[in-house]
């Protein structure tokens, strides 16, 4: 796998200052955490997920969760379980007979419902989890946590790499009396198996349902004062410098098109200034689809030190890759951060002589910037996310 894989050589050259590094299930944890990027959840009762992996319907699929749980109603479970062990089975044999390499392979999840269903699939799977990168686990918390990542540890031999990523949505982390005790317990049970932890994910919908609120297609997640609150507290706890915890974003969950009531997010200036009339087409495009919302929160998701997001429609994927691509002054400053860090020098004035770089305080930002690059890759002087999203979409006449 690797981003924008399906993208020319000419292009990638023209807007790549440095382009994305390829990867596979069996990368190093610590760039594979930033290489999930935007994971497309979809249902384990849908029919054609085996032969949309093996034909590379959305190109642009990195990382993929089947769900088990909410996609899945009660009725319907035993027969998704049996589908989703056909679905393993046939993308295995793709492997096994060089339909598929590997390297074709996005990074592949199940999202179980309890520890009790994880042993079960994972025994009924048996060699077919060699698809698998790993198990996400829902309304992780004190109660459930340690028994999801022990089963993992005793999953995981030799011959076996499979992650965790636990998802923190329930009540006792968004109920403030509960919160940072709960968090805290939670991070305890995460640390004793932190080899194993791939993302820790964040479950904003049902944080939201507790409240009876659900954000609509003009606001973003920061913008409900309830989340925002929460989503402080979890980052505060898990993103610090000395645990290296990736923490991806809540879903966005608009696609379809309806009437709008606020104004668009999107300036026009980054559209027009690099693009033209071109770039102001794809920007109504954009509106239209209401991927101008997506844009703005994963802006502040980065802003506030989350990488990746969950999504549920294809058309998601694009726009979030992009914007998570590193801009070539970030890059530099990182560049120059990392690279003056033997205590020679304690300030350095940034490449592009705006801004104070120091050593000591940007050195974190500019480990986690250069994760990114890999990642994602470097954009070139003068091009940016537009560059990416203008071409890749037909414009609408």
């Amino acid at each position: 796998m690797k981003h924008f894989s399906f993208e020319s050589p000419e292009r990638l050259e023209r807007i790549f200052y440095k382009q994305p590094e390829s990867f596979t299930k069996y990368s190093e944890k610590e760039v594979l955490s930033y290489m999930v990027g935007a994971t497309l959840y979809m249902p384990a009762t849908k029919e054609s997920i085996a032969q949309d992996v093996i034909t590379k319907k959305f190109e642009e699929l990195v990382s993929m969760v089947i769900d088990l749980e909410d996609a899945v109603g009660d009725n319907q479970l035993e027969e998704a379980e049996e589908l989703l062990v056909k679905h393993l089975e046939t993308i295995y044999y793709a492997l096994e007979n060089q339909i598929i390499t590997i390297e074709d392979l996005p990074l592949i999840f199940v999202r179980v419902r309890t520890p009790e269903q994880l042993k079960r699939m994972n025994s009924k799977f048996g060699i077919f989890n060699k698809v698998l990168t790993g198990y996400v686990f829902p309304k992780f918390s004190p109660k459930n946590g340690r028994e999801f990542l022990e089963i993992i540890a005793d999953i995981n031999t030799e011959d076996t790499v499979l992650y965790a990523m636990p998802i923190l949505e329930s009540s006792e982390f968004i109920y403030k009396e509960d919160r940072l005790e709960s968090l805290l317990e939670t991070k305890k049970i995460i640390d004793s198996y932190s080899k194993y932890i791939l993302n820790i994910r964040v479950g904003c919908t049902d944080f939201c349902g507790l409240y009876g609120i659900r954000r609509n297609v003009d606001t973003t997640i920061y913008d409900v004062s309830i989340i925002r609150d929460c989503l402080a507290n979890i980052l505060n706890i898990f993103n610090r410098q000395e645990d290296g915890y990736v923490i991806s974003g809540p879903v966005w969950e608009y696609f379809s098109k309806e009437e709008r009531i606020l104004k668009p997010q999107l300036r026009v200036s980054p559209f027009e200034f690099r693009h033209g009339s071109t770039g102001l087409k794809k920007r109504r495009e954009l509106i239209n689809e209401f991927l101008d919302g997506l844009i703005n929160e994963v802006i502040l998701d980065k802003l506030n030190g989350i990488v990746g997001k969950t999504i549920i429609h294809p058309t998601h994927i694009k726009p979030v890759h992009a914007l998570y691509t590193v801009t070539h002054e970030e890059y530099m400053d990182a560049l120059s951060i990392i690279n003056n860090a033997e205590g020679n020098v304690g300030v350095l004035k940034s490449q592009y002589q705006n801004k104070m770089n120091e050593v000591k305080p940007h050195h974190y930002w500019a480990k986690r910037i250069l994760l990114r690059a890999k990642a994602f890759g470097v954009y070139n002087e003068h091009q940016d996310f537009t560059s990416l999203i203008i071409e890749e979409v037909k414009i609408k006449r």
